[in-house]
């Protein structure tokens, strides 16, 4: 029930974070070869939700978001989130920069006499990271947002003509040339956060939340069955969205299943008393405190 109510939340909302990892769930599926699922996660600014899929299709993260979801999806570059901003009108993409610069590492590793190069440009990403970081410092003092503002988009429209400059350049080995082409395909991606400050410049945010199950993965090697594999996920859905409003995941179960046992092995009556945007102040303070048990 938990799980559900944070899904019809994110649904409310208007900006989400995606990253995807893969997961084994070893059971059969008819018409499919393998053991191989995928583990999706969304992070909004008040929920993270899980999802698990027997595959990396296009229809899978539909869901989250609604046939009239309006707002802005950042993600990486993989298709499927292009595949859905196409088919919903109101879905924005913004992409992620530190996926950029890692193309310019990779390159830089692949191709040690374009080091200098690539390294360059990664020096030049940096420097709109440290911009950008500097303008919502002083987003609540609109002379100084603007200054920093100012400075951020010239250094975009600078990176800008130096892309097209070198594109254009014939002696630029042909795979700098591709990175580049690909900065160029997913530009308008990458500068969403020019007019929209509340946008990260990348989907860190996201791929943190998989950090835990990607460890768990390692351990257990991921899920037996389907309805295991289903717990996992509104697990990992119910301890990240804890985690965001920080806190105690420890006091927050044994609250609600002492309710649940309270109301006949049952989901309580009264749901809200344990979402995070619905408590009280006083509530949410007190269960952020470590428990008695993690303090000793």
């Amino acid at each position: 029930m938990a799980a559900n109510t944070i899904g019809v939340r994110q649904l409310s909302e208007d900006r989400w974070q995606a990253d995807e990892t893969g997961w084994r769930v070893f059971v059969e599926v008819e018409g499919k070869v393998g053991q191989g699922w995928h583990l999706w996660v969304f992070r909004s600014p008040s929920t993270v939700l899980f999802s698990l899929s027997p595959s990396r299709s296009a229809q899978l993260p539909e869901a989250p978001f609604g046939a009239d979801a309006t707002g802005i999806l950042l993600s990486d570059r993989y298709v499927v989130y292009k595949k859905l901003a196409r088919e919903r009108e109101g879905l924005q993409l913004a992409f992620c920069w530190a996926h950029v610069r890692r193309d310019f590492f990779s390159l830089a590793k692949a191709r040690p006499e374009h080091e200098g190069w690539a390294m360059s440009w990664v020096e030049g990403i940096g420097g709109l990271f440290g911009l950008n970081r500097r303008r919502l410092q002083v987003r609540k003092h609109p002379e100084s947002f603007a200054a920093w503002d100012q400075q951020l988009r010239g250094a975009l429209w600078g990176l800008q003509r130096q892309r097209e400059a070198e594109l254009g350049s014939p002696a630029l080995h042909g795979a700098c040339k591709k990175v580049l082409r690909s900065l160029k395909r997913h530009w308008e991606g990458l500068t969403v956060c020019l007019d929209h400050p509340e946008v990260p410049m990348d989907n860190n945010a996201a791929e943190r939340a998989l950090r835990g199950p990607v460890v768990g993965r390692k351990n257990y090697y991921g899920s037996g069955s389907r309805w295991s594999a289903r717990l996992a996920a509104v697990v990992f859905t119910i301890l990240q969205t804890l985690e965001l409003w920080e806190i105690n995941p420890q006091r927050w179960l044994i609250s609600y299943l002492e309710s649940c046992a309270e109301s006949g092995n049952r989901a309580p009556p009264q749901l809200n008393r344990f979402l995070p945007w619905e408590m009280d102040p006083a509530r949410r303070a007190d269960w952020s405190r470590p428990s008695g048990r993690e303090a000793t």
